[in-house]
């Protein structure tokens, strides 16, 4: 794949991998035991919302589906992985649940991609600089709910259905090659 903006090359792409354990309802990585991937700037730091977009599309292993910031509430995905590009500003991160000693609380800033899979626990904490923007991105076909992990939801039906899904086939950002490729069931 010919990419139609200048990526970090695979072998100077930082790559953080975060294996989050279960807390409460949150099931985080526990499930599949793929890891949570932060591509840092893995696009250009002047990169646009729309630029970000039309790459996806064009590796075509998740399709863009809209634009805004991350919910201060704690919620997690069980019908599908998420893909999070950072297409504006920077924001502090709680990824696992805010109770959870095994969470993780990143910074992330514009070209900067998060790999999300599906069960793990997410909020905003900061935004730094004031609008901050994501490009959430899911694979083609599949439609994103919401669960929160708490009692009496009725969400454990859908958190089973998490083992079920399958996990990228390309990676969403590098296309054949790519971190996300390489991560097999643990």
């Amino acid at each position: 794949m010919t990419p139609s903006i200048p990526l970090t090359p695979l072998a100077s792409l930082q790559v953080s991998r975060h294996l989050i354990p279960r807390h409460g309802l949150i099931p985080n990585t526990s499930i599949q035991h793929r890891p949570l991937l932060i591509y840092r700037s893995a696009f250009p730091p002047d990169i646009s919302a729309s630029a970000i977009e039309s790459h996806l599309s064009q590796v075509g292993a998740v399709k863009p589906g809209w634009r805004y910031t991350m919910y201060e509430t704690t919620h997690f995905h069980s019908t599908t992985h998420e893909v999070l590009c950072i297409s504006r500003g920077s924001a502090r991160l709680c990824l696992g649940g805010e109770l959870n000693p095994g969470r993780v609380e990143p910074v992330v800033k514009r070209g900067d991609v998060v790999i999300m899979p599906a069960g793990v626990g997410h909020r905003l904490l900061r935004d730094i600089e004031g609008g901050f923007e994501m490009v959430g991105a899911y694979p083609p076909g599949k439609q994103w709910d919401m669960c929160y992990g708490r009692e009496g939801e009725g969400e454990e039906e859908q958190v089973r259905g998490i083992k079920e899904l399958e996990w990228f086939v390309r990676d969403p950002v590098y296309g054949e090659d790519g971190p996300a490729i390489g991560e097999v069931d643990g």
